[in-house]
């Protein structure tokens, strides 16, 4: 069965649609599914940096440098301390919520000093959720000093640091920790800076109200657009197709006038093009069938009524009356092989058979067949060769090539009834004219001379014998042989017709 396929403008739409879906997946993919994630690794960056730009400040020791200290942490939203050797606060600033390093615990304090002087100076230490990722499960909670305190009045300093750090900072989610030891002017500073990593649990739920707000809008966005864009996209299709279809019935008025789009238009002007072409061969399709009705009845009208005086009447069967038969029938047999000549080459089934010969020597033949029309008829055929010439071709198509455009010129010639066939060598190619001395061509007609069916007089006279199909045949054996051809007209010759062959020489030939 036959799987009944979708229209181009419900394809666009729901592509469009698909698109704005993805779209919203994506933003609640890194907005909200990963927000933490990627809140955490930017802020972890951040603190680096920050922490990097304030052991620079303490090692420079500018004269203004707790402001450069309060700037940098307001800035950051960290808090950060700074205590010398004797443990006495140098500088504290803290402008974050859930940050505190003011109110350390001592022992606090010094678990963080030890963990930094083992680790060559300095440490990172990250809570999450109220656990110590570097220092185990916290212990139960107990009061803790509000300023620091000397090392005499430790009770426990072997109390987990990160309960001590926890209890001071309960509303922290999650929360890194930068401590530096540092030797600056024979002093010793502990320098420490807390910052929050992960998001205000507020701010998550005010992106996720105004994410499906949007998400929302983006949606019924996305579907106006689609529907919109299918249509304004899919009409000039639908149209054109439209168009083509009547086409395809037979209306070659038809007028494919859509350039909204490039390649539309690109389209509707190949369709009015091929519209403009089938009319055309149309039109040569009629003249030819009222050609070869006309030149078919005649022939067989006299055929049939010679026969019929020469059996009725006695003494009728003269040699004249049979000769007119026999004209007739040749008449009819070279229609019938000019049509079979035209199908084969225009299906390119139609095999050269090449060989050397005596272009000259074919030429003088081609003509002896007007001997006839000469005496009988006044026409005077002149052939114009400097010497003989030899050429690798098929010899019987270009046989037909010559007969077929001497006939053209005798049918087209003046009044003077005049045909001059040059042989013309030009180093080594021969080029062959074929000259009327008739009207000529007009200029807009001479680019469809070659095409089939076509007649410039396009009334049917007796006179001027063939089908319209003498050029073609002309073209297409010369494009075979890789020949250039063509034509021109000429006030004191007429119409040329003319071709090139290349010459082999003598040697060669033997």
């Amino acid at each position: 069965m036959k799987r009944k396929s979708i229209g181009i403008k419900w394809h666009i739409f729901l592509f469009i649609f698909l698109f704005s879906a993805i779209f919203v997946g994506l933003l609640w993919l890194f907005q909200i599914v990963y927000l933490d994630e990627f809140y955490k690794y930017i802020k972890s960056k951040q603190g680096d940096q920050t922490f990097k730009a304030l052991v620079r400040m303490v090692e420079e020791q500018e004269e203004d440098l707790e402001d450069e200290i309060h700037e940098l942490a307001r800035e950051n939203s960290v808090a950060i301390l700074v205590v010398d050797s004797e443990i006495n606060t140098c500088i504290s600033a803290e402008y974050s919520i859930g940050t505190s390093l003011r109110n350390m615990p001592l022992p606090t304090f010094l678990k963080l000093k030890q963990a930094a002087s083992d680790n060559g100076g300095s440490v990172d230490i990250f809570f999450a959720g109220g656990q110590n990722m570097n220092f185990g499960k916290p212990m139960e909670p107990h009061e803790f000093p509000n300023d620091m305190m000397n090392p005499e009045e430790i009770i426990n300093p072997d109390e987990d640091l990160h309960k001590g750090f926890h209890q001071v900072n309960r509303e922290m989610n999650e929360s890194a920790v930068h401590v530096a030891i540092l030797e600056v002017n024979g002093v010793e500073y502990v320098i420490m800076m807390n910052m929050v990593l992960t998001p205000v649990h507020a701010t998550v739920e005010t992106l996720k109200i105004q994410l499906v707000v949007i998400s929302v809008f983006i949606i019924l966005i996305g579907i106006i657009v689609s529907i919109f864009a299918s249509r304004v996209i899919a009409k000039p299709i639908i149209k054109t197709n439209e168009a083509a279809k009547r086409l395809a019935e037979g209306d070659y008025s038809v007028d494919f006038n859509d350039y909204r789009y490039k390649e539309i238009g690109e389209l509707s002007h190949t369709l009015n093009y091929a519209a403009r072409e089938l009319e055309r061969t149309e039109e040569f399709r009629r003249e030819l069938l009222a050609n070869v009705s006309h030149d078919l009845r005649t022939p067989l009208t006299m055929i049939t009524g010679y026969a019929e005086v020469m059996r009725d009447l006695p003494g009728e069967n003269t040699p004249e009356n049979v000769q007119v038969v026999i004209d007739e029938a040749n008449r009819l047999t070279n229609l019938v092989n000019d049509m079979l000549d035209i199908s084969k080459l225009q299906a390119g089934v139609l095999e050269l058979s090449v060989s050397d010969y005596n272009l000259t020597d074919s030429v003088h033949r081609v003509l002896k067949r007007y001997n006839k029309l000469r005496e009988q008829e006044g026409y005077v055929i002149d052939f114009q060769a400097d010497e003989e010439v030899f050429v690798r071709a098929d010899e019987d198509k270009i046989y037909q090539v010559l007969y077929n455009l001497i006939n053209n010129a005798i049918n087209y010639t003046g009044e003077d009834k005049t045909v001059r066939v040059k042989q013309i060598r030009c180093k080594n190619v021969v080029r062959m004219e074929i000259c009327d001395s008739g009207k000529g061509i007009p200029e807009e007609e001479m680019e469809h001379v070659w095409e089939r069916y076509y007649k410039v007089d396009k009334t049917h006279k007796r006179s001027v014998q063939g089908t319209g199909l003498g050029l073609s045949i002309v073209k297409n054996i010369l494009k075979l042989h890789n020949s250039d051809f063509g034509v021109r007209c000429d006030k004191e010759e007429g119409t040329v017709f003319w071709f090139t062959l290349n010459i082999i020489s003598k040697h060669d030939k033997m």
